[in-house]
């Protein structure tokens, strides 16, 4: 008689509930804002343990020849709950996934998938490959129990582009444009659908919530939003904020990163520190968006050292 192990015993009774906790933890709705065009639209917070993690946009597209996720979420546990969700809207299966970018809420629920092809940009994969585990970590330290059987999975495929960076992939009567870019992220991936004219943007495009900024390269975020523009888009979904039917969050976006980046030069030619740039107060305009003033002083921690040190060594002794 085969001896099973108390830690293996335990190893397979975890894995076994996983499906039943993550209704527990995620009561993911699908939204339908396209024909045959779904997005759970998550929470506009920071992570807590409260919201478990769902603060991003994810989605997915049914096709003639399966159902297309866009993005997986923060946890194994979202994840199932995306698939639970899919499986009441369609009986298709997932033939397929995209990431569009190497953030932990972005990728994390790639547990829940990988019996499919999970496809992401080069950059994309190999920052999950090499950071992905400290990023679940870090996850975990903010979410707590959600994150349950949790790993870094890596994507299996990666996007292949043309000379000018974009790729068209078919998946029955579905054709859809994927877009390289690069600036919120070394590697951001957005997807249209040229059928109903749904951009999923990722991060690239922020809906009345301050941009994250942790990897940030302000020119080639700003040349990624202009690329989102002329995409010719109808409904654009972005990575955090509500669906729009209209340019507003991409105008909202590049006026943020440049006004941001105006008072970070303003500030770095006057001398003042980063002590003393992080507690002004912000115009009413950006004070108003979600996860203020937090990101704004997690901006000024990871951009302003570089502008500061490259205006000091630009002066005359």
């Amino acid at each position: 008689m085969r001896r099973v192990s108390v830690l293996g015993l335990c190893c397979v009774l975890l894995l076994a509930t996983i499906p039943a906790l993550a209704g527990d933890y995620y009561a993911l709705t699908p939204q339908r804002i396209a024909p045959d065009t779904f997005v759970f639209e998550g929470e506009l917070e920071a992570f807590d343990f409260d919201n478990h993690g769902a603060v991003v946009n994810t989605g997915f597209i049914v096709t003639a020849d399966g159902v297309v996720v866009i993005d997986t979420g923060p946890s194994r546990l979202y994840g199932q709950a995306m698939r639970a969700a899919i499986a009441q809207v369609t009986d298709q299966p997932v033939v397929g996934v995209y990431i569009t970018h190497a953030h932990a809420d972005h990728f994390l629920g790639n547990n829940a998938f990988a019996d499919v092809p999970i496809a992401a940009l080069e950059a994309t994969a190999a920052t999950i490959d090499t950071a992905g585990k400290q990023m679940a970590r870090h996850l975990y330290d903010r979410i707590g129990a959600a994150m349950r059987g949790t790993s870094a999975v890596v994507p299996n495929k990666i996007v292949d582009l043309g000379s000018d960076g974009q790729a068209r992939v078919d998946y029955g009567d579905r054709y859809l444009r994927l877009i390289a870019t690069a600036g919120h992220s070394p590697g951001d991936l957005m997807i249209l659908d040229e059928r109903t004219g749904v951009l999923f943007a990722g991060d690239v495009v922020f809906n009345e919530r301050a941009p994250a900024t942790p990897h940030g390269d302000i020119a080639g975020w700003l040349h990624s939003l202009d690329e989102a523009a002329a995409s010719g888009f109808r409904i654009v979904v972005p990575g955090h904020g509500p669906v729009a039917y209209d340019d507003a969050p991409l105008g909202q976006t590049g006026d943020y990163l440049r006004w941001l980046m105006h008072r970070f030069e303003q500030a770095a030619e006057r001398g003042d520190s980063a002590a003393e740039l992080m507690f002004e107060p912000l115009p009413a305009r950006w004070a108003a968006l979600a996860v203020q003033p937090a990101e704004y002083r997690r901006s000024v921690g990871y951009l302003y050292p570089a502008l500061e040190r490259a205006t000091l060594s630009s002066r005359p002794d």
